[in-house]
């Protein structure tokens, strides 16, 4: 336990005197150090679960948070099964779809698309892809229409606006006396959407169900149900869920699964990040040593009159242990403040200095997501500040050792 006497004089060997100017500036240094640190790790990490986030969020827009659909590709019993699943307190809405791949066509222009029959009127209430049309309108895909929403990076490959057409080809070809001929049929655009998100907008299109039914002969049948929850992270109960009560006739998918290895690698990136980041702590921390270890060569004279006037050697060690808690508080306690005023304000400061500056760090054209989003966790900001405090402790112990065993004979002998 630490005594008032040890924490009198342990603060006091922190402030400088004239002699010691140099130890005095090695200790700021390492300070400083620590800050930087950990204002730096608490805002890249901020800033990496705003990204992380964002990116979620625009994927489930257009994906769906649970899938349900039949073990042969095809599901004919939707509507009993939407009935059955529709008694859980975790399903917000459901919507069947059919989805098949496809070639789209106009004059010379031919790109591949995944394309996904929906029904309108549901379709909102799985996913948020209305808010993001550019142009055109979801209410004009009506059965019998033929009319098509395709995403911005779709459109320009096959430089059509909203008011031309163009040709859907059919992977499933069909038998006439003539042989085997593609199965096609013209569409209408009718929508442009851009998610911003490459994956969609260079390759999906969405039509009424019935209609894309026509063109791939599923006879009524859906190839699934896309369910939305009331909280995304329950993804993997709901599944588990709907496994046991659905039996083994379904085959059950979540966005957990189906976009597992980008969030694997995001995960990655964020802890690679940390780790990098911490070396600068790190290093701030061998500083206290360095800076503790010349305190001790200093003050052996100290030492060694505290040793004879009755000080213990634990009580010499704390002496110097409260000095480098002192460094290692002070240093995280003020990155901890500077990284959470960041963390929250960053989405206004990066514009002040892409202003100041003249240039943009992530410019819409290039990159996928422009801004700087960030999203400050709590249990990060205080995981950071107590390691990083907890390094500064254990930094003292060597220095504070060598301080015990000083001998005060030897210490005094030229004094």
């Amino acid at each position: 336990m630490i005594k008032p006497l040890e924490l009198a004089i342990g603060l006091r060997y922190t402030r400088a005197r004239r002699r010691n100017h140099f130890i005095s500036f090695i200790s700021m240094i390492s300070m400083m150090g620590i800050v930087v640190g950990v204002w730096a790790l608490i805002t890249v990490i901020s800033i990496m679960n705003g990204f992380e986030r964002e990116l979620r969020d625009r994927i489930l827009a257009v994906a769906s948070h649970v899938t349900v659909s039949g073990s042969n590709g095809w599901l004919a019993e939707w509507p009993r099964v939407s009935e059955r699943i529709g008694g859980l307190a975790d399903i917000r809405a459901d919507a069947p779809f059919i989805l098949g791949q496809g070639m789209l066509t106009r004059g010379k222009a031919v790109t591949g698309a995944m394309l996904r029959g929906i029904v309108p009127t549901l379709e909102d209430d799985v996913s948020q892809l209305s808010d993001h049309l550019q142009s055109g309108s979801f209410d004009s895909l009506e059965s019998g229409n033929y009319h098509i929403v395709i995403g911005y990076v779709l459109a320009r490959q096959l430089g059509v606006e909203v008011g031309d057409k163009i040709t859907v080809v059919a992977p499933q070809g069909k038998i006439t006396p003539a042989g085997m001929l593609p199965r096609l049929r013209r569409f209408t655009v009718s929508g442009i959407f851009r998610m911003n998100m490459y994956e969609y907008d260079s390759a999906l299109a969405l039509t009424h169900i019935e209609d894309l039914g026509r063109l791939l002969h599923s006879e009524g049948k859906v190839s699934g149900l896309r369910l939305k929850l009331e909280d995304v992270y329950q993804a993997q109960s709901v599944n588990r869920k709907l496994t046991q009560m659905l039996g083994s006739g379904y085959y059950i998918n979540d966005w957990t699964r189906e976009h597992a290895n980008f969030f694997r690698a995001l995960k990655i990136e964020k802890r690679v990040m940390f780790v990098i980041l911490f070396l600068v702590v790190a290093v701030a921390v061998f500083n206290i040593v360095s800076a503790l270890v010349m305190v001790v060569a200093d003050k052996q004279a100290d030492i060694a009159i505290l040793r004879t006037l009755g000080l213990s050697p634990g009580s010499v060690m704390a002496l110097f242990v409260i000095q480098g808690t002192v460094i290692g508080l002070v240093g995280s306690l003020a990155g901890g403040v500077f990284g959470v005023l960041t963390a929250m304000n960053v989405e206004t400061i990066v514009p002040v200095l892409e202003q100041w500056l003249g240039f943009q760090f992530f410019p819409a054209d290039i990159y996928v997501i422009s801004d700087f989003p960030a999203e400050m966790r709590w249990p990060d900001v205080f995981i950071i500040t107590a390691l990083s405090f907890v390094m500064s402790i254990v930094s003292t112990l060597y220095p504070a050792r060598r301080a015990a065993k000083v001998q005060p004979a030897e210490a005094l002998r030229y004094e």
